[in-house]
C-alpha cells in the first residue's frame, strides 16, 4: 500500500534520488544533501510547532510503499510564500498608453518583476515516480495537501499558488531564459534553476531588471514559452485545475511557466471533503475510490481506498488501513472522492 506521510530525517537518502530524477526547474527539490537535511529538519519542526497562523512554516511529505519502504514521490507546502524573504515573480500585464492628440490607444504586453504573490500558500515540490504518472496516486501526492489544509486551516492563507514548471527542451534549453535572464547572469538555464535551488531565488531575482519587460521585443521563440507548461508538468496543472486553480497574470522568473491560484475555501478537496467517523471490519460493497487521510499532524497519513460511503454515516475500514492511517474504531477520518 503507498500512504503519504511527513518527511523523517532517515528519508534523506531515498529523498537526494528523487531530486536526481525530478524536473528540472523543480527548485524547491535540489540535488544536495546538506540543503535536502536541512529541508527535512525544519518540515520536522513545522510538524511540531503549535501555529495560529501562516508563517515561515514549510510541510514536506513523502509517497511511501508500505511493504518495502521505498519513496515513490514527494510533495510539499510552505504556509506563506514570501515569508521570510521576498517570493518574486513575472507580472505579465498590459501597459497602456494614448495620445489625445493623434486619438490613438494602445496595449502592450510586458513582464515586471514583483512579489505580489507574497504571503499566499504555496504548493511545490511535486515528483512522482515515471510509472505512477496519470494513476490515483499522483492524485494523492498532489490533493493530499489540501486535506491536510482542510484539517489544519489556521496554518495556511486565504488563497494558494502553485508555479507549474515552464517549457524547457530535453537537453535542458529554454528561449525563455535565453531570452530574458541569460542576458543578466550569463549562466545556463539549468545551472539557474539549481543555484536557485541551493541558494534562494532572491538573490537572483535581484539581479534582474527592475523596469518592464515588453513582450513584443522578445524572440518569437521566447514569447511562446510565456505561460507554457513543459510536458512533464501537465499532469500537476491538470490535478489543480481540476480542483478549481485558475491561471492568473503571472509567470515564472527564469522559464516563464504559468501560476494557478485559487481562494483557500473554494478549493474542490478542501470545500467537498467529508468527515466520517470509522468503523472497524472489511467493505462489504466498495462502490468508489477515495482519497482518505486522518486529521493528525506530526502523524497525519493518506491512502486511496475502495469504500462503500455515504454521506453522513460511518464508513467501514479493513484493518490494513487502520494501520495505515494510525486510527482506530470512532476515530474520525476525512474523505473525498477521486
Amino acid at each position: 500500500m503507498l500512504v503519504l506521510r511527513p518527511v523523517v530525517l532517515t528519508d534523506l537518502p531515498q529523498l537526494q534520488r528523487l531530486a536526481r530524477e525530478s524536473l528540472v526547474g523543480v527548485t524547491s527539490l535540489p540535488d544536495d544533501s546538506e540543503r535536502l537535511r536541512d529541508k527535512i529538519l525544519d518540515s520536522c519542526t513545522s510538524f511540531e510547532q503549535t501555529v495560529q497562523s501562516p508563517g515561515p512554516e514549510n510541510y514536506f511529505f513523502v509517497l511511501e510503499d508500505s511493504t518495502t519502504r521505498r519513496l515513490a514521490g514527494c510533495s510539499e507546502i510552505v504556509a506563506s510564500a514570501g515569508f521570510s524573504e521576498p517570493f518574486y515573480t513575472l507580472r505579465n500585464r498590459h501597459f497602456n498608453s494614448a495620445s489625445r492628440e493623434l486619438n490613438i490607444e494602445h496595449g502592450v504586453p510586458a513582464l515586471s518583476l514583483c512579489h505580489d504573490l507574497n504571503g499566499h500558500t504555496l504548493l511545490r515540490g511535486f515528483h512522482i515516480d515515471p510509472q505512477l504518472v496519470r494513476t490515483a496516486y499522483s492524485e494523492l501526492l498532489s490533493r493530499a495537501r489540501l486535506l491536510f489544509i482542510a484539517a489544519h486551516a489556521p496554518r495556511f492563507a486565504d488563497a494558494v499558488i502553485t508555479e507549474i514548471v515552464g517549457f524547457s527542451s530535453d537537453d535542458g534549453h529554454s528561449p525563455f531564459w535565453d531570452a530574458v535572464g541569460k542576458h543578466f547572469f550569463d549562466l545556463p538555464y539549468v545551472e539557474a534553476e539549481r543555484l536557485c535551488g541551493l541558494e534562494s531565488r532572491g538573490f537572483l531575482a535581484e539581479l534582474m531588471p527592475q523596469y518592464p519587460i515588453y513582450v513584443p521585443m522578445l524572440p518569437q521563440a521566447a514569447q511562446d514559452c510565456i505561460g507554457r507548461i513543459h510536458p512533464d508538468g501537465q499532469e500537476a496543472f491538470d490535478i489543480l485545475e481540476r480542483e478549481g486553480f485558475e491561471t492568473n497574470s503571472y509567470v515564472d522568473l527564469f522559464d516563464g511557466g504559468p501560476t494557478l491560484h485559487a481562494r483557500t475555501r473554494g478549493i474542490r478537496s478542501i470545500e467537498q471533503s467529508h468527515i466520517a467517523e470509522v468503523r472497524t471490519g472489511s467493505p462489504i460493497d466498495a462502490r468508489g475510490r477515495y482519497l482518505v487521510s486522518n486529521d493528525s499532524l506530526e502523524n497525519y497519513r493518506a491512502i486511496v481506498a475502495e469504500l462503500d460511503y455515504s454521506a453522513g454515516q460511518p464508513v467501514t475500514l479493513d484493518a490494513a488501513m487502520c494501520t495505515a492511517l494510525k486510527v482506530n474504531e470512532g476515530s474520525l477520518i476525512r474523505l473525498i472522492a477521486l
